[in-house]
């Protein structure tokens, strides 16, 4: 499978050292809730002094870059992208650091897994995805003391139904004449 990276981020890549830097933007829908919640791994630039705080800002997803609501805020995030096993669905753990129990229970306080897309930015061009990652599940938050790790996964392919749809006559009458 092939994918299309820029040009920044194949010359950082093939440099011995280089200023770009890779950002891993976070963004977290839930069924439940109108609210999306969007995390940056990067504090690329000062959102606000009063509360202070910092993010990036990317049209990824929709997100209006000229809305202060709309950024994606930075938090101590360490990030294990998804792995690619054959006989496994892909898994990626974040583990937030720095913050109160509050967020915990907020994490837990839901019945439904909350939808989760993860991107790579460059931080010079936030708006050009290199990577993404879409159709993730929450599977769990586990928190203790000043940090919280958040696994996701997807659906494996082997949960798909088996046999598949028959294409009977009733089902697909367009094919039978």
């Amino acid at each position: 499978m092939s994918r299309k990276i820029s040009l920044n981020a194949r010359l950082a890549h093939d440099a011995a050292a280089s200023s770009e830097v890779e950002v891993v933007l976070i963004q977290f829908t839930h069924p439940e809730t109108e609210q999306i919640v969007r995390l940056s791994t990067d504090p690329t630039e000062r959102l606000s002094l009063d509360p202070l705080s910092y993010g990036t800002r990317s049209d990824w997803l929709g997100a209006d870059p000229g809305d202060d609501d709309e950024a994606f805020l930075f938090v101590l995030l360490s990030v294990i992208l998804p792995d690619d096993e054959e006989m496994a669905p892909p898994v990626a753990r974040f583990v937030l650091e720095g913050i109160d129990n509050r967020l915990v229970e907020v994490l837990r306080s839901t019945q439904k897994r909350a939808d989760v897309s993860m991107a790579v930015v460059l931080a010079s061009s936030p708006s050009v995805i290199e990577m993404e990652w879409h159709h993730f599940r929450m599977v769990s938050a586990e928190g203790n003391g000043d940090a919280i790790t958040l696994s996701i996964t997807r659906e494996p392919i082997t949960a798909e139904p088996w046999p598949a749809g028959r294409m009977t006559r009733e089902r697909f009458p367009g094919q039978h004449p």
